[in-house]
């Protein structure tokens, strides 16, 4: 017996709400912020061209939208629990790879658009959708991982001497503090300057917000909240490189997040494993594949 075809179109006006929903119901590994995930890919940095589509009943959708240097990114996908092995997922994939072809991609990739990003990548818990990938062509390109810190049997923010690290930093003649959203235009650009606009839209939005200077040069920055229990991104620049300044910054940000209720903090798409380890006990945690595929 042939399936019927399945109808994906744009998302219609005030779907927000059955739309986060779904992605809690879909997205067991992310129910307790799969919501506010949907919110932050449907605002993302402007200029950015992406587009939701899901299925007439809404129990199935998919982001999409355009990177760098031809690239189109699937940025979310979630099918209703009870309407899966129908045919959902694998529709709304074509139809975002014919929306970024449309649009100019010359390539479809399961890897986070930096920096208004769900996931580095497909958690490799969520196997289905692992599969639907690789049946539709895409190859394992990359491999990415965040690490989790424990607050409470790891590094506990309650035991640490902020006090005498401060002032060790201090003798050297750093200071650092904590920067509100208002007042972010240096960081932003120090960001920007040192390392990619990404990072400086991230420092931007985020919840929290630390900066290390140094005789009126800013050395480093760290912030958090992309997601609450998130942390990053983070950067030291060269001249702060054996300070000790990226070790405070990253402490400062998960002693905020412990005052806020916050028992473990995931360190997102995590670069230097030794540094976390070290710094605040993390421990490898959620692994993510990065898929790509070319749009012929």
């Amino acid at each position: 017996m042939t399936r019927p075809a399945v109808r994906v179109a744009p998302l219609p006006t005030g779907s927000a709400g059955r739309v986060a929903e779904l992605a809690t119901a879909a997205l067991w590994a992310d129910s307790g912020d799969a919501a506010l995930v949907v919110r932050r890919l449907s605002t993302p940095p402007e200029g950015r061209r992406w587009v939701a589509l899901g299925t007439p009943g809404l129990d199935g959708v998919v982001f999409a939208s355009l990177g760098t240097g031809g690239a189109g990114h699937v940025d979310l996908l979630a099918v209703d629990p009870a309407a899966r092995d129908r045919g959902i997922g694998r529709a709304l994939v074509l139809a975002a790879q014919d929306w970024l072809r449309a649009a100019g991609a010359t390539e479809a990739r399961f890897a986070g658009n930096p920096p208004c990003y769900g996931w580095p990548g497909i958690d490799v818990r969520y196997t289905p959708a692992a599969c639907l990938a690789e049946s539709l062509g895409y190859e394992r390109y990359s491999v990415a991982w965040n690490m989790t810190a424990d607050l409470v049997s790891g590094w506990n923010p309650a035991s640490w001497d902020e006090e005498g690290e401060l002032a060790r930093l201090a003798a050297a003649g750093v200071s650092v503090r904590s920067i509100p959203r208002t007042e972010r235009a240096e960081v932003s650009a120090f960001a920007r300057r040192e390392w990619n606009e990404r990072w400086a839209w991230e420092a931007e939005q985020a919840t929290g917000c630390h900066q290390a200077v140094r005789d009126g040069e800013p050395l480093g920055f760290a912030a958090w909240g992309s997601r609450p229990n998130w942390f990053g991104p983070m950067g030291t620049a060269p001249a702060a490189r054996g300070l000790g300044v990226g070790r405070t910054l990253l402490r400062r940000c998960l002693a905020e997040q412990a005052a806020a209720g916050l028992r473990q903090v995931e360190i997102g798409w995590v670069g230097p494993l030794r540094f976390y380890s070290r710094a605040v006990a993390a421990r490898a945690g959620r692994v993510f594949w990065l898929y790509r595929r070319r749009l012929d």
